[in-house]
């Protein structure tokens, strides 16, 4: 039976599935996974529960379409994409259904994330021990349909290893758990036994193919651990109980430095020789690189181009010592240190984590999975990896190996070209495939064959294998409806490449200048990795706002990444001006979190604003965009007469009237303007005004900008800096003439206005730059738009010396030598960074100076949700409420009742006004209260 993509959605929801599209938005963020394969899905479906899994298992078999399953969609071997209906598990199915501390197991629903996971039992000091680096976002379905490993599956073994029962639904359409096993799949192998003996299982990380070793009855015939890795093309999984294991006492961690990763390669037998090891991971010098041109800190490593982190546990400091010494002795590295402290720890894991999308960036040209984690035996690495290194070369290609090189897994990101079409990514897939052969290994080491490797099989394994991996599959999918194109009847290997996709030409407004000017190759910077959907953000990490309120799809970093994709190179999406796009982008805040927290560096907030401008170019905009977009200039208009406009506004039917016609929500205040602003209020401080327009001599230490907000909507922020910067002793002006950074213009996609308004900024600004004094801003939103998208709207040179010569407050006092802050010893304060702060400026200046004043600080992670004028626009309410309610505003409630809320960002102090009736101080505010203390 035949149906069209309407008529499946309507079999699927007359079967009980309501979370079901077939709309152009679900069908493009579903295309792609963080593979280079894009197959478009007919229909995309989220069952709420495991009645309707099965449900949507039946209607695909009387309707003989495929099935593909996705967990978090991190896979990059092309296994979580399909043609028919794809699965998404992550959104509903998210139960740990029961958890047995006393028996060390716990029994989840596939969709379950691995890091939920790992806060439920931690409260008993229990681990799942499988951590792959997608660990904040992968499920444990995701895991078991790829046999997942991790950086410390040198102590915890594979998820093949730590799975003790399934309930799964066959292909056919059988339920059944699998303590109960497969007799058919017995009697397979009994038929087979001194093949499967002498072919699988040879070493840990042979994960290609089926694992049949786990049927062979001296391993129990373990029907679960055989499915695990199978890929969703026998079963899919409903339930899982899955073995958990203590947690260390003590953990350190060992690094050693290294003249190459091929060095580091030789040295991993000798150090596998010491006990108790959870890790040894390899990473290469270029991806720490490119952390480091990022602006992000890197902790001390030893010397070397290539380094291994051995991880080393025990149940006491006195055996991890001795264990470590014995890694060092082993070791024969150039230097080595060692980390106890678990902050340093974490923040080196994390740039391990990050490798897949830092080496996408860490060559000249991007860097591309594709050949991704092949696996050898780890006496044979340091061979493989030589050789390896040859096969690139001779292929004119360049690659950045990294991974688990104590279990002889190496990932690696390569500069493929793709200029001839796929013929050279074939020909080095299947001469990288022939000489692992000669090294014993496997095509895959964790994260499965998917459309990456399956056809590359009969390169690994002989014709006998092949037929009983195909008498499997006929076995528990007869049908072949389970996940097509993979593992069984493979497809090729180059086709459905995204990288081959021609790119529609879109000349960018904005100056793309990572990416050459094109807003194609900038989207395509998202490799689809995740970090978007984190379960829980990192310290200080903002991305994705909207996502953590949502948890949808098209509300992440990769959501909106993959509909551009296709809008500019795809099939499915028509152009920047289609709907879908307008949909995708609606929630993005232009927090700037992706620019900094996304490994691959992608910067939503630009290329939103590119595509406003290209969907409106001609075209009425929304009321908003008039209002708010132009919040500057009717700022500015409206000053002389802001107490009468400010009494208005207090009214309520002409308040609602204002808010109505400027598309502002019914449920936000508006702001009030200032009776007198920063530049008058400055000018009757001093006396006169200092104007840059002619040369002076009468320079001060320190300009003082006046932004759009500061001046018209909190000058106390700036009286408070400015009495602060005197009190430090330097001499402060405030500059007399408007400047605006065109933030608003910018953010509302009006890049053509925007563009002129800081043509006339650069104009005024940089007469001050030369003068020699910085120039420090006090609203960071403002402040970051100078720094990054000043550059990017003009390409004057003097816009860039203007960047470079922007501070932040806490920069310019931090750089005052013997300056010593008002003491704030016994203060406890709840710091929430502006966005732009965390994102483009940075707040580690902050952070030093309150913990150098004596302040207990705790910083919140996240954004406010306001973000400028997205909290204030109609439609937009509720995301707002939502987002503040992620972070913030527990961290508010939970702060004790003498507590300061710090926050720089306009758009924080008025959410928190407006959501919890909170006084929010500026950083200036708080420490000029002290001087007067």
């Amino acid at each position: 039976m035949h149906l069209e993509r309407d008529e499946l959605v309507v079999a699927l929801r007359r079967a009980g599935v309501e979370d079901v599209s077939a709309s152009t938005l679900d069908r493009a963020l579903y295309s792609s996974d963080a593979s280079l394969y894009r197959v478009v899905p007919r229909v995309v479906a989220r069952p709420r529960d495991t009645d309707e899994l099965v449900a949507v298992h039946a209607v695909a078999r009387e309707a003989r379409v495929p099935v593909t399953m996705r967990g978090a969609g991190t896979s990059i071997a092309g296994n979580a994409v399909g043609p028919g209906i794809v699965v998404d598990t992550a959104k509903h199915l998210t139960r740990v259904l029961d958890l047995d501390p006393e028996a060390g197991t716990a029994t989840v629903q596939p969709g379950v994330v691995h890091a939920r996971l790992q806060r439920r039992v931690a409260a008993y000091g229990l681990r799942f021990g499988p951590d792959p680096s997608t660990h904040t976002r992968c499920t444990v379905g995701g895991m078991i349909g790829n046999n997942a490993c991790g950086s410390r599956a040198l102590g915890y073994g594979r998820t093949a290893d730590n799975v003790e029962g399934l309930r799964v639904l066959l292909g056919d359409g059988r339920v059944l758990d699998t303590g109960d096993g497969l007799p058919a799949l017995d009697t397979l192998v009994e038929g087979h036994l001194g093949h499967v003996r002498t072919t699988f299982g040879r070493f840990p990380r042979q994960v290609s193919g089926y694992a049949l070793e786990h049927l062979l009855p001296e391993n129990g015939r373990r029907l679960d651990r055989f499915l695990v890795g199978s890929e969703g093309t026998l079963a899919t999984v409903l339930e899982a109980t899955v073995r958990l294991v203590p947690d260390p006492a003590v953990t350190a961690l060992v690094l050693l430095g290294y003249p190459s990763m091929v060095e580091a390669a030789d040295a991993v037998p000798g150090i596998l020789g010491v006990p108790h090891l959870a890790a040894c991971e390899g990473l290469d010098q270029r991806i720490v690189d490119v952390v480091r041109a990022a602006g992000r800190p890197v902790p001390d490593l030893p010397r070397g181009s290539g380094w291994l982190f051995v991880e080393v546990t025990g149940d006491s400091a006195t055996e991890v010592q001795a264990r470590t010494a014995g890694v060092a002795a082993a070791a024969g590295a150039l230097a080595h240190r060692v980390v106890e402290d678990p902050a340093e720890q974490a923040a080196l894991w994390r740039i391990r984590e990050d490798g897949a999308g830092l080496a996408a960036r860490s060559l000249d040209r991007p860097a591309y999975s594709g050949w991704e984690d092949a696996a050898v035996p780890p006496d044979r690495l340091g061979a493989w990896l030589r050789d390896f290194d040859g096969l690139l070369r001779e292929h004119g290609l360049d690659g950045v190996p990294y991974g688990h090189f104590g279990d002889g897994c190496v990932h690696v990101r390569i500069d493929f070209a793709f200029d001839d079409g796929a013929a050279r990514f074939r020909a080095f897939l299947t001469d990288a495939a022939t000489a692992l052969r000669t090294h014993g290994g496997s095509l895959s080491g964790e994260h499965g064959d998917g459309r990456a490797r399956s056809e590359l099989l009969p390169l690994m394994y002989d014709a006998e294998s092949l037929r009983l991996f195909g008498a499997v599959k006929a076995v528990c999918d007869p049908d072949g409806l389970l996940n097509p194109g993979v593992l069984v009847d493979p497809a090729p290997v180059a086709a459905d490449l995204r990288p081959a996709r021609p790119v529609r030409d879109h000349r960018p407004t904005l100056r793309l200048l990572h990416d050459g000017g094109s807003l194609g190759a900038a989207a395509h910077r998202c490799t689809g990795v995740g970090k978007c959907l984190a379960d829980n953000a990192p310290a200080g990490g903002v991305m994705c706002p909207s996502y953590a309120a949502t948890r949808d799809e098209k509300d992440s970093t990769r959501g909106r990444a993959r509909v551009l994709q296709e809008a500019l190179d795809g099939a499915l999406v028509d152009g920047l001006a289609d709907p879908a796009v307008g949909e995708a982008l609606d929630l993005c805040l232009a927090c700037k979190g992706c620019a900094r927290d996304c490994p691959t560096g992608v910067d939503m907030a630009t290329y939103k604003a590119e595509a406003l401008q290209a969907r409106y170019a001609g075209h009425r905009r929304p009321r908003s965009h008039y209002a708010l977009g132009a919040l500057p200039r009717w700022a500015r208009l409206s000053s002389p007469v802001a107490p009468v406009l400010n009494a208005l506004m207090r009214f309520g039917p002409t308040a609602r009237l204002a808010k109505s016609a400027a598309g502002i929500d019914q449920h936000r205040d508006l702001p009030r303007l200032a009776s007198m602003t920063l530049r008058r209020a400055s000018r009757r401080h001093h006396g006169d005004a200092i104007r840059m327009s002619a040369p002076a001599a009468d320079v001060p230490d320190v300009w003082l900008w006046a932004d759009t907000f500061t001046d018209h909507l909190a000058p106390s922020a700036g009286l408070a800096a400015m009495q602060v910067l005197e009190a430090a002793g330097l001499r402060v002006r405030v500059i007399d003439e408007h400047a605006c950074c065109a933030l608003t213009w910018i953010t509302t996609g009006q890049l053509s206005a925007a563009r002129r308004v800081v043509a006339r900024t650069v104009d005024v600004l940089h007469p001050y730059v030369t003068s020699g004094a910085p120039i420090v801003g006090l609203e960071p939103s403002c402040l970051a738009t100078l720094r990054s998208d000043l550059v990017e709207l003009s390409a004057d040179p003097r816009a860039a010396e203007i960047a470079a010569a922007t501070r932040t407050l806490a920069e310019v006092l931090s750089g005052i030598e013997g300056w010593e802050p008002p003491d704030l010893t016994g203060l406890e304060v709840v710091a929430q960074p502006h966005c732009h702060h965390a994102s483009v400026l940075g707040w580690e200046a902050d952070a030093a100076l309150l913990a150098r004043a004596g302040a207990t600080v705790t910083r919140v992670g996240g954004c406010c949700g306001l973000a400028g004028s997205f909290g204030m626009e109609k439609g937009h309410y509720d995301v707002s409420v939502a987002i503040a309610g992620h972070a913030l505003l527990p961290a508010v409630r939970a702060a004790g009742p003498g507590a300061v809320v710090l926050a720089d960002g306009l758009s924080c102090r008025v959410q928190l006004d407006d959501l919890a009736d909170v006084s929010a101080m500026h950083l200036a505010e708080l420490l000029t209260s002290r001087l007067q203390a």
